[in-house]
């Protein structure tokens, strides 16, 4: 596939998932932007895709956020740069600008700017209340719908709570047509698998994820699918697809051999 079919069908997933968070500056000239906003503060990230990304060299960016400090920008430059070189030749997109938007709110917590109250009550944040670290995979896109599979390590229902309600404080991922999630956690003291699924409006998908997690023999995590719906239906297409970035993220994470 080349650069230029690679950069569009880039773009049509990540429109879909940012929205109007994500602009065409230029269309000719290959350059966008993508910002972000948290009470009075404002990050905006502009990109350049030059015509031989992904595949040779990385785009070109400008970050503007009045609010941080220059070494802090610089440190995030670097860290963007680190990605790339990471995952030359792939699409990294999505990966730079998650990690821009959690650089982002990470400053706004700490100048005491995000829209969430502070907790006054030191007792209210329990070793139980630790929400587990969410990782993101790669967004697939086929005719205007974008399928996108978020995973974390669970070892209890309170786990798979706190991950879904962290993950519903994503704008874009709490707008998407259907959050699908199925969770396999394995019960040492009993020798059982406590495992579970919800369809969220796409009927027998949660079925089908829970499904494959037992095949490939999983534990201890849960997989969420977002769908954005493209206004074209896929079909038994979707279904496909929703397993696909399940088995992706999961081997991503180490979860699975890429073997099996």
């Amino acid at each position: 596939m080349d650069n230029v079919t690679r950069q569009a069908e880039e773009i049509e997933a990540i429109s879909a998932i940012y929205g109007e968070d994500w602009r065409v500056i230029d269309e000719y000239s290959r350059v966008f932007s993508f910002s972000v906003t948290e009470s009075n503060q404002k990050l905006v990230f502009r990109l350049m895709l030059p015509p031989n990304y992904p595949s040779e060299n990385a785009p070109e960016f400008t970050i503007t956020a009045k609010y941080a400090k220059d070494s802090e920008i610089r440190e995030l430059e670097l860290k963007l740069k680190h990605i790339y070189n990471e995952n030359v030749g792939e699409c990294i997109l999505f990966l730079w600008i998650e990690v821009v938007r959690d650089f982002f709110l990470e400053i706004c917590a700490a100048q005491g700017t995000s829209d969430t109250p502070p907790c006054e009550d030191k007792a209210c944040v329990t070793q139980s209340d630790v929400v587990p670290v969410i990782k993101h995979g790669e967004a697939l896109t086929d005719r205007k719908s974008t399928f996108q599979g978020h995973l974390a390590e669970v070892h209890s229902a309170n786990d798979v709570k706190l991950v879904i309600s962290k993950l519903l404080k994503n704008r874009k991922i709490e707008h998407a047509t259907h959050n699908i999630s199925a969770y396999r956690i394995f019960d040492d003291e009993k020798s059982v698998f406590i495992q579970d699924c919800n369809d969220d409006g796409e009927t027998a998908a949660g079925g089908r994820m829970l499904h494959l997690m037992q095949i490939l023999n999983v534990r201890n995590v849960l997989v969420v699918v977002s769908r954005w719906y493209g206004g074209i239906q896929l079909g038994p297409d979707r279904f496909k697809h929703i397993n696909n970035v399940t088995r992706s993220v999961l081997v991503q994470e180490g979860f699975v051999n890429d073997s099996n």
